[in-house]
């Protein structure tokens, strides 16, 4: 597996990469800084965890409908959301990889 430095919110940080995704690695990066500095730049929100928490929720409920979704069993706060079920699975899903992330040494993968 190739790694990749990449930076996101200013923030250096060394990630995994399988051979031939370096363009969609970068593309989600690109993606990804781009809602957490708009987040930030707002001026609402200054932690980081939370930027990042605001702007996986933005990027996942701009992901188009799935016919099939991961089988992460759904929490209840998300299951109380007004959002369909194919789409509170992902958020779930995304939100726990989101704080495996977070707790780590920094590094994403």
């Amino acid at each position: 597996m190739k790694q990749l430095e990449v930076q996101i919110m200013g923030q250096t940080y060394l990630l995994g990469c399988p051979e031939g995704g370096e363009a969609r690695l970068l593309e989600a990066v690109e993606r990804v800084d781009t809602a957490m500095c708009k987040i930030r730049d707002a001026g609402k929100v200054r932690a980081r965890d939370r930027i990042a928490v605001l702007a996986a929720l933005n990027l996942a409920f701009d992901v188009p409908e799935r016919a099939t979704a991961p089988s992460v069993p759904t929490s209840a706060a998300a299951a109380s959301a007004d959002v369909a079920p194919d789409s509170q699975v992902l958020l779930v899903s995304l939100l726990e990889r989101l704080d495996e992330a977070l707790n780590e040494d920094g590094r994403l993968i």
